[in-house]
C-alpha cells in the first residue's frame, strides 16, 4: 500500500501554546494536497480525588466554546518538565494543593487529525493545603463534585472537554469499579 508523506512544511503562526503549520503532502499517486497542522508542546492533567471520594474540578472561560466550561486541572508543560511534575504543579497552581500521592491513569492525543498534542492524565490523593498560583490572565472556581455527579454531567452534555471526559471514566473503571 502506498503512504502518504511530507513533502514540505512551512510555519504560518507561531503563539505562545501553538505554532500553526501548512503541510504539503504527497498522497498515493503522487497528488499533493494542502493540509493544515497544530503543534503543541504537549500537556499534563490531574483527577484529584480527597479522602471522601469528592473530585476537584476547576471551571474556566474556553474561547473554543465561548463559555465556561468544567474540567479537571491541567496545563502546558514547562520546557524540559516531565508530565507527573507538570501535572503536580498544575493541581497547586490551579486548586491550591499539594498532592501526597500521584500516579499514571491514561495518555492519549487529543485531537491527532491536524494536532500533535499528547496528553498525560495522572490521578492524585493524599492533599496539603498550600495556595493557588494562577497566571495573570488566568481566572477559574475550584469546586468538588460526586462522581455520580460528574457522570451525569458528561452524560447530559455539560461536560464536553475530552481530557476530563476520559480522566473521569477511567478513574471510574481503574479505582472505582475495580474495589467493588
Amino acid at each position: 500500500m502506498e503512504h502518504v508523506k511530507r513533502i514540505h512544511r512551512e510555519l504560518k503562526y507561531k503563539g505562545k501554546i501553538l505554532e500553526f503549520y501548512e503541510d504539503t503532502m504527497e498522497m498515493p499517486g503522487g497528488i499533493t494536497a494542502k493540509w493544515d497542522f497544530l503543534h503543541h508542546n504537549g500537556a499534563a492533567a490531574v483527577i484529584p480525588v480527597d479522602n471522601d471520594g469528592k473530585i476537584f474540578m476547576v471551571s474556566q472561560y474556553r474561547p473554543g466554546i465561548e463559555k465556561m466550561s468544567l474540567e479537571i486541572p491541567a496545563g502546558c508543560l514547562n520546557k524540559g518538565e516531565d508530565r507527573m511534575t507538570a501535572a503536580a504543579r498544575e493541581l497547586e497552581e490551579e486548586i491550591g494543593q499539594k498532592c501526597g500521592r500521584i500516579e499514571p491513569l491514561l495518555k492519549f492525543h487529543s485531537a491527532f487529525a491536524y494536532c500533535d498534542e499528547y496528553i498525560e492524565i495522572f490521578y492524585a490523593t493524599d492533599f496539603q493545603p498550600t495556595k493557588q498560583h494562577l497566571d495573570e490572565d488566568e481566572y477559574l472556581e475550584v469546586q468538588k463534585y460526586d462522581l455520580d455527579d460528574l457522570l451525569s454531567r458528561i452524560f447530559s452534555g455539560e461536560i464536553s472537554d475530552s481530557k476530563t471526559i476520559a480522566a473521569i471514566l477511567a478513574y471510574k473503571e481503574k479505582y472505582v469499579n475495580n474495589n467493588k
